[in-house]
Parts: structure tokens; sequence; C-alpha cells
């Protein structure tokens, strides 16, 4: 079965895109579609501006859905039997098996972006990647850790991410190599994202999300939340709201896929990260970028 994933925040780079808008009429007419619901030409930064310019987090999010979004719409064989993506990238997912449309799926990520970036404000906080420990020896410092320290991101068997209050990630990260981490990175990030200290973002996205119309997709989505296929719009949308306190599990999803049949997983978007991590879930999993 083929199975579709798609990118979060991070894959971006200057130049993403161009070739897209220069070689296909319908990837200029969706990228200039772009520029004017975001009311800016976000195309000028995706092609020439500088990194910088791209880690914006009202220019990244938008930027990295319109790359995969638009490469997905001009894939002359693109027919997906399950899709994914982390984070973000769970958005781009959606617009590809026709749960959301492209206007509706771009205006959301904007909403998000700039409803992240106000959280992200409001309390210093932060995220670090720990290498070389357990999934639950992670989760176990966390929990014995003063303040706000979670799991936010499964990215694959001995990668995961932590994110919380700066403080007691730092405490965090201290206590993870003490207990035989590899690594314990301080993220540069501006946020904890998938954390409680998101709250004030769901609630500001959950209002969006609620007032948008869901469709029933072409195929099922397996979501970051659950870990499972879901093919209920009113159950995406619900997940979907979730998403942004709770942790990616990103290894359990691809596990799942593979269980369901997933024989060729293709990253459609900027970057090939995604594809990296599931070659370290599965080492028989075949991978390959759109």
């Amino acid at each position: 079965m083929k199975a579709y994933v798609f990118p979060g925040q991070g894959a971006q780079f200057t130049g993403m895109g161009k070739d897209l808008y220069e070689n296909s009429a319908l990837a200029k007419e969706l990228f200039e579609k772009a520029n004017e619901i975001l009311g800016f030409r976000i195309t000028d930064i995706m092609f020439e501006g500088t990194a910088e310019e791209l880690k914006e987090t009202k220019v990244t999010q938008p930027a990295v859905f319109l790359h995969s979004v638009i490469l997905a719409k001009t894939l002359e064989d693109f027919k997906p039997e399950m899709v994914a993506g982390h984070s973000l990238g769970e958005f781009s997912a959606l617009v590809a098996n026709g749960t959301l449309s492209f206007e509706d799926g771009l205006k959301l990520v904007s909403q998000r972006a700039q409803a992240m970036q106000k959280a992200c404000e409001i309390t210093p906080s932060t995220m670090a990647a720990v290498l070389g420990l357990a999934d639950n020896v992670v989760e176990e410092v966390c929990a014995s850790i003063d303040g706000i320290v979670v799991a936010a991101n499964y990215n694959c068997p001995g990668q995961l991410v932590i994110s919380g209050e700066t403080t007691a990630v730092e405490k965090a990260c201290e206590a993870m190599k003490a207990a035989g981490a590899k690594r314990a990175l301080i993220l540069p990030v501006g946020g904890a994202f998938h954390s409680p200290m998101m709250e004030p973002a769901r609630e500001e996205l959950a209002a969006a999300i609620e007032a948008t119309t869901f469709s029933t997709p072409i195929c099922p989505v397996y979501q970051n939340v659950t870990a499972n296929a879901v093919s209920d719009a009113n159950e995406i949308k619900k997940n979907l709201i979730i998403q942004l306190t709770a942790p990616v599990k990103w290894t359990q999803s691809v596990q799942q896929m593979i269980a369901d049949g997933a024989t060729l997983f293709t990253e459609v978007g900027p970057g090939k990260v995604l594809a990296g991590l599931i070659n370290k879930i599965d080492k028989e999993a075949v991978t390959a970028n759109a």
C-alpha cells in the first residue's frame, strides 16, 4: 500500500518551491492564491528569503505546508492509500486526502502559526532532543522534574523530544544525561510545542477548526494524537484540536501503518527528515522522496 508522509516545521530552506512555481501552471496558480489568502507574498520569502526570514513563525508553517500540498497536487500518480504528517504536516496530509480544501488548510495553518507565536510569548519555554534513552525512561525523568516538562515528539526509537518550561527542560536535560542519555540538547525553537504550554493556542485554534468544514477523506490519516487510522471527519477534527498540547506519536504511527500494510512511504515536501526517521523505526521500510 502507498503511504504518503508530510514533514513539519524545520524542513524549510531558501528556494523551496521555486522549481514548482516555474515549471507548473497549476503550482503557480496555487502559490499566487496563497499570496492573496495570506495577505503578503510568501513566495518572495520562500524563493529568495534568508534563513532568518524563513524562520519567522508566520512564514515557516505556511511555507512548509504550501511546498508539501502543492507538490502533492502536481504529482501525476498521486493515489494515497494512507497518509500521515508530523505535527504541522498533519494539515498537509489532510489536504492531500481531501479532508480539508487547499484554502481552508492554509487559513488554519496560518492561524495555528500565529496562535502558537502568541502562546510562546506568555512564559519562557523550550524543547530539547534526547538521544539514546528508551521512551519510558524519558517519560519517568520528565515526571520526576518540578515544573512543566513532557515527552512531545516520539520521533524514532532512541530519539525523543521533550517540551515545557525552560527551567524544567534544562533540569530534565541534566537528569537525562545522568540516566544515560547520549545527548540532551536544547533546540533552537520559539517555545514548548506539543505541551500544556500550548493551551492558549489550542483554545484559539479550536474555534477556527470548529468553524471549518471537514469532508470524508479518500483514505485514512494516521493522526499524531492516536497513531491510528482515522477516516471519520468529526473524529479527525477532534484529534486535530487536541494535537497542539498532545505528543506527536510518530514512531507509533509509522509502526501502525506498517502493521496495516504500508509497503512504500513517500515523503512529500521539503527535506528528507521523515524518510530518515522511518528507516530508523523499521530498517526494512522502503522510503522515497517525491
